[in-house]
């Protein structure tokens, strides 16, 4: 991965079926955090098994709301059970972060509101 400046990799079987991935923070929390031995451990003990993955026809901006819902940075594309690529939040462009930070601000506001509101419902209900 340092060699190639990569921040995962997918492990595939057979006729390039999914079958996990590895990324830097799997390094870090799976193996040096426990101790392990990186030249001794294989990446079936580490990877992360039957990651969320997407089709290659999907939107740009419907990648990284998944990538932001899950927490992580890279996205298998896999069509019909096959691995075609992958994707990283690094891969966009500032339009799509633009977008994706403008629906996350819509969403943070709104539940401020809802959380505002409520909070006042069970004031006055407190009063009665």
């Amino acid at each position: 991965m340092r060699d190639r400046r990569v921040g995962a990799v997918l492990v595939t079987e057979g006729d390039h079926c999914l079958v996990g991935i590895f990324t830097g923070r799997d390094a870090v929390h799976r193996v040096l955090a426990e101790g392990k031995s990186a030249a001794h451990t294989t990446l079936g003990e580490v990877m992360t098994r039957e990651p969320d993955t997407m089709p290659s026809g999907k939107m740009a901006i419907e990648a990284l709301r998944l990538m932001k819902d899950g927490r992580y940075r890279h996205l298998p594309i896999v069509d019909d059970g096959r691995v075609v690529g992958i994707v990283s939040r690094f891969d966009f462009s500032g339009i799509e972060l633009d977008r994706l930070d403008e629906e996350t601000g819509l969403w943070a506001r709104g539940s401020a509101c809802q959380s505002t509101q409520i909070i006042g419902l069970q004031y006055q209900g407190g009063q009665g």
